[in-house]
C-alpha cells in the first residue's frame, strides 16, 4: 500500500517541488494550499488529492485532515512548509503584521501537528518534517521577526522529537538555505517606514546586498530540497536535523565555530554594513 504525505503550502517553490518529488516516487501526495482553484498543474498528476487548507483557519485545516484519510487511508508524513517572511525594520512593523508572521509560521504549523496528531497516536507511527531555514540557527539583519519564528520552530521540534517519540512518531527538521524560490516576492513582506529616517541607509544598503545574494548562480533548486525532505521522510532513522544546500552546509558550520563577535564581524563584512 502506498505512503501518504500532507503537505502544506503546496502551490509554488518546496511545496510544488515536493509534491512532485513524492509523486514520482509513487506516494499519494495531499497538497494543500490557500487557492487551489488556481492550481493546474498537479491536479493533472494521479494520486494527488489538490485541496484547501489556510493554516490560519482551523476549520480547512481539520476537513483537508479528513478528506485526505478518506481518500487515502491513513496520513504516513506532515511537511510543514507553509509560510513566509516579514522584512524590514522591527519599529515599522505593525501589531498586526507581527500577529500574522506568527500566525502563519509558528502557530499555523502548531495547529496543524494538533490535529493530526491523534490519527498518528491511533496509528502508533506517523512524521512531522518541519521546514526551518539556516534562518532558524543564524541571523541576517532586517529580519527579526522571521527569525523569531524559525528559532521558535527549531525549539518546538526539538522538544517535541521527545515527547512523540515513545508512541512512534518522529519529528524532523530541514534548514535549507538560499533556494530558487519566489522567497523575494510572494514569500516574503517589507515593511520599512521611510519617515524613519535614521533607519534609510542602513536599510538601502542591505537591500542592495540582498538583491546581489538572490541573484548568485551558487542558490540551490527547490528540487534540491525535496530531495532532501524525500530522504528525511524514508531513511528510517531518528535523525532530527537535515541541511539542504551547500551554502546551508557552510553558513550553519561557520556560525557553530564562530563566537557571536567572529559572526557578527563576518556578516557585517559580507553586508558592507559599516
Amino acid at each position: 500500500m502506498s505512503k501518504t504525505i500532507l503537505i502544506t503550502g503546496a502551490s509554488s517553490g518546496i511545496g510544488k517541488a515536493t509534491v512532485k518529488k513524492f509523486q514520482a516516487e509513487g506516494w499519494n501526495v495531499i497538497a494543500t494550499m490557500r487557492n487551489p482553484e488556481k492550481e493546474n498543474e498537479l491536479t493533472s498528476l494521479a494520486n494527488i488529492l489538490v485541496t484547501k487548507l489556510d493554516v490560519q483557519d482551523l476549520t480547512s485545516i481539520a476537513s483537508t485532515i479528513k478528506e485526505g484519510i478518506d481518500m487515502f487511508g491513513k496520513i504516513d508524513v506532515v511537511l510543514n512548509n507553509a509560510g513566509y517572511a516579514l522584512m524590514g525594520t522591527f519599529e515599522s512593523a505593525s501589531r498586526e503584521s507581527v500577529s500574522r508572521q506568527f500566525d502563519v509560521n509558528v502557530l499555523g504549523l502548531f495547529d496543524v501537528t494538533r490535529a493530526v496528531l491523534p490519527h498518528f497516536r491511533e496509528n502508533k507511527s506517523g512524521m512531522f518534517i518541519n521546514i526551518s531555514s539556516i534562518g532558524g540557527k543564524l541571523t541576517f539583519p532586517l529580519m527579526s521577526l522571521y527569525h523569531s519564528t524559525k528559532f521558535a520552530i527549531e525549539g518546538f521540534s526539538e522538544s517535541l522529537h521527545f515527547e512523540l517519540e515513545p508512541i512512534g512518531v518522529k519529528v524532523k527538521i530541514v534548514e535549507p538555505g538560499n533556494i530558487k524560490t519566489d522567497f523575494g516576492g510572494r514569500s516574503m513582506d517589507f515593511q520599512h517606514n521611510e519617515t524613519l529616517t535614521q533607519y534609510n541607509q542602513f536599510v538601502a544598503g542591505i537591500m542592495n546586498s540582498f538583491e546581489e545574494m538572490m541573484k548568485t548562480e551558487t542558490r540551490s533548486s527547490p528540487n534540491l530540497v525535496a530531495d532532501v525532505i524525500f530522504n528525511a521522510a524514508t531513511d528510517e532513522t531518528n535523525t532530527l536535523r537535515y541541511r539542504a544546500g551547500q551554502d546551508a552546509e557552510q553558513l550553519l558550520d561557520g556560525r557553530k565555530a564562530m563566537i557571536d563577535a567572529e559572526f557578527i564581524g563576518m556578516m557585517k563584512s559580507n553586508l558592507n554594513i559599516k
